[in-house]
Formats: C-alpha cells, sequence, structure tokens
C-alpha cells in the first residue's frame, strides 16, 4: 500500500483501520454492550441510574450559573447552553445510567433476536433506570432547595431556566422530545469510532445542539421540573403529565422509534 503524502506508515494504518470500520461492526459493539447492560444486577443499574439522575443535574445548575451571570440577550443563550453539557460529560464518560443512552444500547439486542425473554428484560432495565434517574433528579432538587448549598444569585439563575422548560406544554415536550432522543441515540452509535479527544467534542457538540435548540430531555428536564415542585411552585401533576411523560414519549419516539429502527434496517441483510 502505497504512503499518502503527510502520513507515516503507522498513521496511514491508524486512518485505514477507523475507515474500513463497516456499520455492522458499530451495531455489532453496541449490541454487545447492551447485552452487557441486561445482564447486570438490577442493584447496579439502580444505583447507577440514581448517579446519573444526580450527575445530569449539573447540567441545570451549571447553565443556570451562566445565565445568573448574563444579560438578557438574544445572543445569551448560545453561551448558557455550553453549560448543559458538563452533566453528559459527566454521565457518559463516567458510563452511569442514562435512560435516554438506553432507547439503544439495550433496543439492538432485542431487535437482532426479538424473543419474550428479551422484551421483558428490555422493559425491566427501562423501569429500573427510569425511575432511578428520577429519583436522583429529585434529590438533586431536595438538595438544591432545602440544602441551601449555593449562593441566591445563582441560585435565582437556575429557577429561572427551570421556569422557562415548565412553561411548555404537554405537546411541546412530546414533540421537541423527538429530536433530543434521536440525537441521544445518534451520539451512542457514533462514540465507539471516536478517540478519547474526539468523544469529548462529540458530546460536547451534541448536547450543546439540545440545550441551544431548546429541545427537551427527560431526565434533565425532570431536573428542572422537580425544583419547582419543591419549591412550591408547580404541582407534582402537572410535572409529571405536562412534562416528564411527554418528553419521555418524544425521547423513546425519536430514539428508538425512529433512529434505532433506521439503524437496524441498514444493517439487517448484513448480520
Amino acid at each position: 500500500m502505497s504512503k499518502q503524502a503527510g502520513l507515516d506508515r503507522d498513521e496511514q494504518k491508524q486512518a485505514d483501520e477507523y475507515a474500513s470500520v463497516p456499520t455492522s461492526v458499530i451495531f455489532e459493539a453496541i449490541r454487545r454492550e447492551g447485552e452487557h447492560e441486561l445482564s447486570r444486577p438490577k442493584s447496579a443499574l439502580w444505583w447507577s441510574g440514581v448517579a446519573a439522575g444526580l450527575a445530569i443535574s449539573t447540567s441545570v445548575l451549571s447553565k443556570g450559573f451562566l445565565a445568573s451571570i448574563l444579560p438578557h440577550a438574544d445572543w445569551a443563550p448560545g453561551l448558557t447552553n455550553l453549560g448543559y453539557t458538563v452533566g453528559f460529560l459527566i454521565v457518559i464518560l463516567g458510563r452511569m445510567q442514562l435512560f435516554t443512552e438506553n432507547t439503544i444500547t439495550p433496543i439492538l439486542p432485542l431487535f437482532f433476536a426479538p424473543t419474550r425473554a428479551n422484551f421483558v428484560h428490555t422493559l425491566q432495565l427501562w423501569g429500573i433506570v427510569f425511575a432511578a434517574n428520577l429519583v436522583g433528579c429529585l434529590a438533586a432538587a431536595l438538595v438544591l432547595v432545602h440544602g441551601h448549598i449555593l449562593p441566591e444569585a445563582r441560585f435565582e439563575g437556575i429557577l429561572s431556566i427551570s421556569r422557562h422548560y415548565a412553561e411548555s406544554t404537554a405537546f411541546e415536550h412530546f414533540a421537541w422530545g423527538i429530536p433530543a432522543g434521536f440525537l441521544i441515540a445518534a451520539l451512542v452509535w457514533i462514540l465507539p469510532r471516536m478517540e478519547s479527544a474526539g468523544e469529548v467534542l462529540m458530546i460536547v457538540i451534541i448536547t450543546y445542539i439540545i440545550g441551544l435548540g431548546g429541545m427537551s430531555h427527560v431526565v434533565a428536564g425532570s431536573t428542572e421540573l422537580f425544583l419547582l415542585v419543591v419549591k412550591g411552585e408547580l404541582g407534582i401533576a402537572p410535572a409529571v403529565f405536562g412534562g416528564i411523560v411527554p418528553a419521555f414519549a418524544g425521547n423513546v419516539l425519536g430514539g428508538t422509534g425512529i433512529f434505532t429502527a433506521l439503524t437496524y434496517a441498514q444493517v439487517r441483510e448484513e448480520i
């Protein structure tokens, strides 16, 4: 093989190996990861999910911190949403259980072998992880409201973005949850091909776009809604049925119903 200009032999070999990874290999890597997740003890899934709920709340904190120091201008969201990426970096790089990642990872084994047992195991994983994420978000909200661990000015910034999120209707959360679910599933699909530095950059880019676009992410959004519930500004029923459930449905439709289904369709003849 001739060496291309600007690359030595080792670099060219690495480039060829990277370029030669077929889609079916990426599918297989994520499918095996999904099988591993499905085989993990329920207690491990639970505590990893609680940790993810707590950690994703740092996205709300970081965005709120920036909102508290920036003026109310049209360009401000371009900076405040950089803070939105923080929690996702912690959760994804820390390999914690985030529900929206599970709209693709355990689904590929189900698509590959659609048995009753796999269907039940997938529903169990979804239920455990989603419930654990919500518990983590609620715990974060309780600490933030009653723990008085932040300066009042910074906490007001967090409340301001939470109130803005809660203003959306149930249909809007559902509709805006679809692209968010699609993008998170796409992120999970892309990451196996990324080097460590590229992995960080890709997480930042994708989650920044979700925040900048005002899309509804069910877990991060739950922290915002729970903050208002604990503060007494929002009832639990409007939070659950007007925000959490619609965003959940939108994320699942975008992540599983659209991205994962299309991904499987393009590789099923090869596998």
